[in-house]
């Protein structure tokens, strides 16, 4: 099959060949040297070429060199007898030297490409014609083409390499040539295409281990360590004892391991066992960074389950700076707003996230939620009247209201103003109380509803103030005397 190869790959660059010395020898008289001696050198190598005195032609050619060394054509004119006298290990230094001093002659980069091809492997070949960092065209006046796009200047190695690959790829069962763009692909950094010239690699070789190992390696560090896993079992089947591979899948199995362990944890709502895990990820694997991402933000996502607004607050800064398009860390950072009372950021975070997906319904009623969490917060907030946080307790929101109950009673002042602003504090006091020890109510003002809210007609709005109970102590005027039972 290789031989194959070769004898296609050395017709195509045989005919290219001939057809740029064709057209070398119709464009000789502008591209040659100035000087007049050198131009009769030159014109009596190509008559006795011609006429198949080869040694006479040479010694031709060796006068016009010494006479001009800095004329790429005089090289490749003397390489073409060396060709011709079949000495081609001495053309090869005049055509690397013609090459040099005009990157851009196609003609000359063929003619060594031929024998290039006598002496070395595809691969070496192939690399030969990739690293060709210059416009590689010739064409004939008014007729077609040969042609080699140009290479932008910013194009490194490995992507001329891409670049020219279509042009010379050899075949599509040829796992030298594919394993040599996947490498490529891997020095641009798009795992991804190598992964695609890799897998097909791994049919097209009995023992293709170093090719299973890649593909392990690349699919980690994507964090598709379930596609890492098995590809590196792929590889022990073909030797057990394998150091390198049996290292990989080691490390692989425990980190595999932890990972479906915490989202495991995270299904049964055992948050603090899923954060725990989440740590010995970030322990395991220090060095790739998808894994720490992945860690903080779902470490993120279940301190706002656990309701921890401040920790789930920092935590979930510190991903979104790692990843600041992942719309899931704006939505556990906006709730983590949300159970800290800071509905305006809340908004931000959700409005930011739909930026990035207009078509997420989650992110959507999220955005409306905090919207009108934001728009209440600004009329009456039942958990800042009460002073406790978005997470407490029906325990904790009695207690909050006993407190401000006794201080807050009308019966404590004796100033007719001081009196009126009691009454008030006192009815939102109560109402805050009514609303965050009921589930439904409470639900419902989560949600972004006001269930005493007259305007909005849901009923448990009593009066024009608001008052929860199904009468205003204070319409009649009379004491106030209320007993808060410990």
């Amino acid at each position: 099959m290789e031989s194959g190869r070769r004898k296609g790959l050395s017709g195509v660059l045989s005919s290219l060949s001939l057809l740029c010395v064709i057209l070398d020898l119709q464009l000789d008289g502008v591209l040659g040297a100035t000087h007049v001696e050198i131009e009769q050198h030159l014109e009596m190598g190509r008559k006795l070429l011609a006429a198949g005195q080869l040694a006479e032609a040479l010694s031709h050619y060796h006068s016009a060199v010494e006479g001009d060394s800095k004329n790429y054509l005089t090289y490749y004119k003397r390489a073409a007898v060396f060709l011709a006298m079949g000495k081609s290990k001495s053309a090869l230094p005049d055509l690397t030297r013609a090459i040099q001093l005009k990157p851009d002659f196609l003609a000359a980069r063929l003619q060594r490409g031929n024998i290039f091809l006598n002496y070395y492997s595809t691969t070496t070949i192939l690399l030969i014609i990739f690293l060709s960092s210059y416009t590689l065209s010739i064409c004939q006046p008014k007729s077609h083409c040969f042609f080699f796009p140009p290479i932008p200047s910013s194009y490194t190695l490995s992507h001329i390499a891409i670049f020219y690959y279509p042009f010379v790829i050899l075949s599509p069962w040829d796992p030298e040539s594919r394993e040599l763009r996947a490498e490529c692909y891997i020095r641009l950094g798009d795992p991804r295409k190598a992964i695609q010239d890799l897998t097909p690699t791994t049919r097209l070789r009995n023992d293709n281990r170093g090719a299973f190992l890649k593909l392990s390696t690349l699919h980690y560090d994507l964090g598709e360590h379930q596609e890492s896993l098995g590809h590196v079992r792929e590889c022990l089947k073909l030797d057990q004892d394998d150091k390198e591979c049996l290292s990989r899948y080691k490390q692989v199995k425990k980190l595999s391991k932890q990972l479906d362990s915490a989202e495991e944890h995270i299904q049964e709502e055992r948050y603090q066992d899923a954060i725990d895990k989440y740590e010995s990820v970030m322990r395991t694997e220090p060095n790739v960074l998808y894994y720490t991402n992945k860690a903080k933000e779902r470490i993120c996502f279940c301190l706002v389950k656990n309701k921890m607004p401040a920790m789930a607050i920092d935590i979930c800064s510190e991903a979104h700076q790692r990843d600041p398009r992942n719309i899931n860390i704006l939505r556990d950072r906006a709730e983590a707003f949300i159970l800290n009372q800071d509905y305006e950021k809340a908004v931000e975070d959700y409005q930011e996230a739909r930026e990035f997906d207009m078509e997420n319904n989650e992110i959507r009623e999220g955005l409306e939620r905090a919207q009108k969490l934001l728009k209440l917060s600004r009329k009456r907030d039942y958990y800042k009247i009460l002073g406790v946080n978005r997470s407490a307790n029906k325990q904790e929101i009695i207690k909050a209201y006993r407190k401000l109950a006794q201080q807050w009673h009308p019966d404590n002042f004796r100033e007719e103003s001081e009196k009126k602003e009691a009454e008030k504090r006192f009815i939102d006091i109560a109402s805050a109380k009514e609303v965050l020890t009921d589930p439904e109510m409470r639900q419902k003002f989560d949600s972004g509803e006001d269930p005493l809210d007259p305007e909005s007609q849901q009923g448990g709005g009593q009066g024009g103030q608001g008052w929860p109970f199904h009468f205003n102590p204070f319409e009649s005027g009379g004491n106030y005397h209320f007993k808060f039972h410990h």
